[in-house]
């Protein structure tokens, strides 16, 4: 990697050589600037308003303008003459625990690269310093024409440095939070909480830049004299929804997403619980009208058995007492021929 300046370290008296080299780079698929009517390209040319023609890099140099309008050459030796100490040197003024610096400070960020064998004893000196501390160290630096503040960080085995924007560059959020006052209910948090559980966690190496790859397939598509791939349709948007109504819903397709049937099962056993209050899964349309008629359904069904048990035992009841009657007529029949029988024989 190309180095972008070459300078050292000042790390009390002692220096340690380093070059400075980029840790980032750009994925963005980048576009020309082209004339819609013909699709010839469009650039952008340097030209000197003396002599209104184009110039090259080479003969071009700083200058500053003043309030009325005079411009001040200012060459790169007029520069590396300055009278700071940062320079050509990355001075470390303090040590402070990372969580000291805040997030909206942070700017570009860059690898210190050990320059040559003399640096590797106090480069890595600095850095097992950095680790056994947990700190993170705190630098002013010159590049690009100004003093910056920077932030060093162990990477692995090398030694990151972060830029910093000073304080005062970073502006207060004045005006970004609601107007009016706004009450945040307790069920309302725990569904939040529910809802940062059910997403879980990620590595940031499966995640990946969708835009650009679907770019590429227009960009391919067009190359190739073809149509390019359209964009999937959107599902229509619902109802207004309620915040908790929201809030169960968003837990429970994150839930099913994540963890397959168990989101489901957990719907259909009676809401989301776990998380503070006891909640209610929300109904679906047509979800009330299917539980009443099953209601209805299994009423008229056990009042219908209830019916039936009477007529069954009555129906039981007459059968045994048919037998009986029956029973009885055949014992008399038989007893009435035997006596007929009887007295045939004593008149005869």
């Amino acid at each position: 990697m190309r180095s972008l300046w070459n300078g050292a370290i000042s790390f009390g008296l002692i220096s340690i050589p380093v070059k400075l080299v980029n840790a980032t780079e750009s994925h963005s698929i980048p576009f020309r600037q082209i004339h819609l009517e013909d699709g010839a390209r469009v650039r952008h040319r340097k030209v000197c308003e003396l002599e209104d023609r184009e110039v090259s890099q080479a003969e071009i140099g700083k200058g500053y303008e003043a309030a009325d309008g005079t411009i001040i050459p200012i060459t790169e030796d007029d520069l590396s003459r300055l009278p700071l100490p940062t320079a050509k040197t990355i001075k470390i003024v303090a040590f402070v625990p990372a969580d000291r610096i805040d997030p909206l400070q942070m700017d570009a960020a860059y690898y210190l690269q050990a320059g040559g064998a003399l640096a590797a004893q106090p480069y890595t000196l600095l850095r097992e310093a950095l680790k056994r501390s947990n700190k993170v160290a705190v630098t002013k630096y010159a590049l690009r024409g100004r003093e910056r503040l920077g932030m060093l960080r162990v990477v692995g085995d090398a030694i990151a440095m972060h830029a910093l924007l000073w304080p005062d560059e970073v502006l207060a959020p004045d005006g970004m939070a609601p107007a009016a006052d706004v009450t945040v209910r307790v069920r309302e948090l725990d569904l939040a909480d529910a809802l940062m559980e059910a997403l879980g966690e990620v590595d940031l190496e499966d995640l990946h830049d969708e835009y650009r790859a679907a770019v590429e397939e227009v960009v391919a598509a067009k190359v190739a004299g073809e149509t390019p791939p359209e964009a999937p349709g959107t599902a229509p948007e619902g109802g207004f929804l309620d915040l908790v109504t929201a809030l169960e819903n968003s837990v429970r397709a994150a839930r099913e997403a994540h963890g397959g049937t168990a989101g489901r099962e957990e719907a259909g056993s009676g809401g989301l619980a776990g998380h503070g209050t006891a909640r209610t899964a929300p109904k679906q349309a047509g979800g009330k009208k299917s539980t009443s008629t099953a209601k209805k359904t299994a009423a008229s069904a056990k009042k219908a058995t209830k019916s039936a048990q009477p007529a069954r035992s009555a129906a039981a009841t007459g059968g045994s007492a048919a037998k009986k009657t029956t029973a009885t007529a055949n014992s008399a029949t038989k007893k009435a021929a035997t006596r007929k029988a009887t007295a045939r024989k004593r008149s005869g």
